[in-house]
């Protein structure tokens, strides 16, 4: 019964990274890409991006994940 719960507390945290990175893909999450800290310098021709606060939340997201599913 151990062997079960280790394979499906691997396939719902497979699952919920999926979701969310489909989400992110598609544009559906509002607030990723426009949180303060992030920079966007637009000029003549071209558009300039570093998403540095997006970044930092999406590290600390794949930490938790990743702390979580070393944990047994």
């Amino acid at each position: 019964m151990e062997g079960f719960t280790a394979i499906g507390k691997l396939l719902v945290i497979t699952g919920v990274v999926l979701v969310l990175l489909g989400l992110f893909l598609w544009g559906k999450i509002p607030f990723l890409g426009q949180l303060p800290g992030d920079i966007r310098i637009e000029r003549d021709g071209y558009v300039i991006y570093f998403p540095i606060t997006t970044m930092l939340l999406i590290s600390a997201l794949l930490t938790l994940i990743s702390y979580l599913f070393r944990r047994r």
